[in-house]
Parts: C-alpha cells; structure tokens; sequence
C-alpha cells in the first residue's frame, strides 16, 4: 500500500476527452477534469457505470487514444504515444489465432527487441506463473475462455511492467471460471509473487473491486468525472462474509445508486446543463423492470441490493440500470443500500396486464421527459403522426449518435408498452396509440 511520501507512478492532470458530434452541433463530453494518481504497491479499481468513460480513461493512461486536454505522466514524464510503463490484459482475450501459446506470449518482447533466448525464458516463466506449464504449443482454438485468458495475462506479466492495467479482465468468462481467476490473481498479489509494481482494474462489479483493491475510485457519468474514492481497508485476503466487506459493498451501491451522493471528496463543477432537458433513460424494457419489482415484492418489498445482484448474478451493470429505470418512474427507492419497492411500485408489481400499462403510462408521462415530448408531439399533429428524424435530431444535440439511437429506442419501448404510440420500424414512423387517438 502507499505511503504519503511515495511518488507516483502514473499520474493523470485535468484530463479530458471529447467527440465532435455530427454537423458541427457540438461536442459530446466523455471525460472531464479527471485527476488521480497510481502510486507503487497498491491495486486500484476504477468503478463506474456505463457512459463514465472507465475505458477510455484507462486506454489514455496506457497512451493507446490521446487526451483532448490535460496530460498523462508516467515515471514522471509526459506520455506521447503508447505507455512503456505498462501493460494491458483486455476483455477480449485478444490473441493472434494462428499463433501458439508461447508466441502469443512473447510477442511484445519480441516488438522490443529482446532476444530469443531471454524471451524464451521470461515466456515460460510467465506461463507457468497463470498455470499453463504444458500448453507452451498449444494454439488458441484448443484452449477454454478461461485458459485464453491465461494467456493474457501471461503475455502482460512477461513485460513487467510498473503498472498493469486490466480492462474488465473477467467479465467475459463463466461465473465460476471468473471467480476462480480472481482468486488466482489476488493470491499472486497477497503472495508478493506479482510481476509489476501496481495493478489498476476497470470495473464494473463492485464485490471484485471490494475483493481486489487497495482503493476504489468511483466516476460518474455523462460527462465521467472522478466522484470521489473509498479506501478498502480490509487485510488480505479478504473475506466476503466478514462485516466489513459487506458494509463497503453496501455503501459503494448506494453511492452508486445515488449520483449525487458524496462519496469521501467528491469532485465538483461538472457540467451537466445541456442534460437537463433529456435526462438519459435506463436501457431497460419494461418486463425487466417489472420483473425486477415483482421479485423484491415477494420478499416483502425490500431487498438488500448485493444481495439481489448475487442472487440473480447480475453485475452493477446489468441491475443498476434496472433500479434506475425502476426509481426514475417512481416505482421504487434506494436507501442505504437496500431497494424499497413504493406504494406505486407495489400496485404496478399486483396489477393486471391492462392495469400495469395504465400505472406504466401515468408515471411514464410523469417521470421521463423525452417519453412525454415524444407522446405531446404526436398529440399536436394533426395527423398525429411524425418522422423518427425529428426526435433524433433534437437527441443529437444532447448525445452522441449511437447514444442518441439507444435512448429514442428505449423510449419507443416504454411508450409502445404504456400504449402511448406506436412505431413503423421500416418506415421509421411514430403516430398516437389506436387508445391514444380515441381519447383525442
């Protein structure tokens, strides 16, 4: 762990990405103002949700995209072009198919120059080090996702790096594989056996950066910022039963849960103007909320939230996003780490198929702006009918194309479940509900 007088090895100053949206309306802010800092003999978590730009960050700070402003410093100097400092294990295994184990391996030693015969050496070091011994021959195709991913790792620890970055690293493996690995990887850390000085680890499951960091940095969203970070002080290894564990998951879900909940010293002056008037939509349909809520009724309409992700072995997410969509329609709240089924959430949970449309609708209409303007424009047409184009130009002014995309289509859903208006796919057509235009 570090200590106050250590100096870094990364550092990140005022960094910010942005994209130019299209026809020069603008530009989409996907980080801004992020500082922090890696210091040696720590493992650091970055944690956010999706759109808090975690990747991005983590590919600037290896120098893979540059920044749109601030600077990255590594050993400190300032980074132009790829980070010597590290290396990346990836989501995707990322492997050369027509390449065996041990040339996967040293393939970024060979890029530098080293010779055979030390590359040789530091490959099978490696790959007995994540457990491959007797695959050295062995291609991509003849290996489990989990042994792939073996292998990634192994290609990152030959380089020895200052720093390993990993991007979600386990999140495309099986739970028990993921879990296994996890546990490899922690006790190569715990053991002193770790073949670089730092590990920092984007994620989105909030047990694994409980289980895996020294500190976890929280960002937010839209733009990502850095909300603050919780220290994890916790012996290793660690143990999910203990108290302590289980309060921190606890709290990290409720901040993450929250947006505007302080998290130790949050960051401020983030921008968020232009998102007012649409704020996003949960990328979620309406069974899933509806399900969700049926589920915590049953249990009495309130549910420790960790405890329902494991349950249902959903990460952060694939269930925040459904605790949002379900506390942005009022059908729901959160607090102190628990979510509590409403009175209204309670009736949209009971009722009938007509009836959970009719409560859908009301708190549709209420609740999610871009749902109501959609539903008051088609009203004021006369024909009652009005060209997809529209709604995703107005988006384009607050989201990026494909964002924009994904939030028309979830208010389509939303408002063809609520049997507020209906849509032509292939024509690309919105018009009133046949309920709608009745009522009119």
């Amino acid at each position: 762990m570090m200590t106050p007088n250590t100096t870094p090895l990364i550092v990140a100053e005022n960094i910010q990405k942005f994209f130019p949206l299209p026809e020069g309306s603008g530009t989409f802010t996907v980080l801004q103002d992020v500082n922090l800092s890696i210091y040696p003999g720590e493992v650091v978590a970055l944690l956010g949700r999706s759109g808090s730009g975690k990747s991005t960050l983590l590919r600037i700070l290896a120098g893979l995209i540059p920044a749109s402003a601030g600077r990255v410093l590594s050993s400190g100097k300032a980074i132009e072009g790829a980070n010597p400092d590290v290396a990346m294990v990836f989501q995707s295994f990322a492997l050369l198919p027509w390449a065996t184990v041990q040339e996967n391996v040293e393939l970024g030693l060979k890029a530098r120059g080293v010779p055979r015969a030390e590359r040789t050496a530091r490959a099978l070091k490696a790959i007995d080090m994540v457990g491959l011994d007797g695959f050295e021959s062995a291609y991509p195709k003849e290996l489990s996702g989990g042994m792939q991913q073996r292998v990634g790792f192994a290609r990152a620890f030959v380089m020895q790096p200052n720093v390993l970055f990993m991007d979600e690293p386990f999140s495309a493996l099986d739970v028990l594989t993921a879990e296994n690995l996890r546990g490899e990887i922690g006790m190569l850390w715990e053991q002193g056996n770790f073949p670089a000085k730092s590990v920092l680890i984007v994620t989105h499951n909030i047990e694994e950066a409980v289980l895996l960091a020294d500190r976890v940095i929280v960002l937010g969203a839209n733009p990502g910022h850095v909300r603050g970070e919780v220290v994890i002080d916790l012996p290793r290894p660690r143990e999910r039963n203990a108290a302590r564990f289980k309060t921190l998951v606890d709290y990290i879900y409720t901040v993450m849960t929250n947006p505007t909940a302080e998290v130790a010293s949050p960051t401020s002056g983030v921008d968020a103007e232009k998102a007012h008037r649409f704020p996003p939509l949960p990328h979620v349909r309406a069974g899933g909320i509806s399900g969700l809520l049926e589920m915590v009724v049953e249990r009495g309409g309130k549910e420790d939230i960790p405890q329902l992700a494991h349950s249902l072995n959903l990460g952060a997410d694939d269930l925040l996003p459904i605790i949002d969509a379900a506390t942005l329609l009022g059908f729901a709240k959160v607090e102190a780490g628990d979510i509590i089924v409403t009175d209204v959430g309670h009736a949209f949970a009971n009722a009938d198929i007509l009836s959970s449309k009719e409560i859908f609708r009301q708190q549709a209409l209420l609740n999610a702006p871009l749902v109501k303007t959609i539903h008051q424009t088609l009203q004021e047409k006369e024909s009652h009918e009005m060209r997809a184009d529209f709604f995703l130009d107005i988006l384009d002014e607050y989201y990026p194309d494909d964002e924009a995309n994904r939030q028309f289509e979830t208010a389509v859903d939303w408002g063809r479940y609520a049997e507020l208006y209906e849509y032509d796919a292939a024509e690309r057509w919105l018009s009133l509900s046949v309920v709608e235009k009745a009522s009119n």
